[in-house]
């Protein structure tokens, strides 16, 4: 058994023998979740200078929202909508590829340097995308990184939507 903070590094560093043995391994849920977990409270403490300590609390809140919403996204997408041959996939088996794909999201905590809160996001941001087209990969058996790709961007536009009526019913924009 692969130690925690070695299956974040390898998950950083994209690779797929990671995300192939975290898809398997029903255990590493609360792992997942962890990650999740982490990865959103250094966004949150990377962004305290914008969003207040408030921040952290409502990230958090977000990031476990976001993560079950993007992985049904992704599993009604890449499982149901757009298989290939072999694609065999259930929730679970996304939940833990994609939770461990916010990884990338930890450097979010030297956000708090000032002047460097946009680039780390966006760094991190495109870094997260990268691991979860690997995670997503891995968990869907696809032979094509391209497809797993556009099931993500797809993933990602709808959730956008939905996270843009949400906040539009509550009468916030959504950013």
């Amino acid at each position: 058994m692969t130690s925690f903070q070695n299956r974040i590094l390898s998950a950083a560093k994209l690779n797929a023998d990671l995300y192939e043995e975290v898809e398997k391994d029903r255990g590493a849920m609360g792992q997942a979740l962890s990650v999740v977990a982490l990865s959103s409270l250094a966004a949150g403490i990377g962004a305290v200078g914008k969003a207040g300590a408030a921040g952290i609390l409502v990230g958090l809140i977000g990031a476990f929202v976001g993560w079950f919403i993007w992985a049904a996204l992704t599993y009604l997408i890449g499982a149901k909508l757009l298989p290939e041959a072999g694609t065999s996939a259930d929730m679970g088996q996304l939940l833990r590829t994609i939770g461990f794909s916010s990884s990338p999201g930890l450097i979010r905590i030297f956000g708090i340097i000032p002047g460097l809160t946009e680039i780390v996001f966006f760094v991190s941001s495109v870094w997260m995308f990268a691991a979860m087209v690997v995670g997503v990969r891995q968990a869907l058996d696809y032979a094509s990184t391209l497809r797993a790709f556009g099931v993500c961007l797809l993933g990602w536009l709808i959730q956008v939507l939905i996270l843009a009526a949400a906040f539009s019913l509550m009468g916030r924009p959504a950013l």
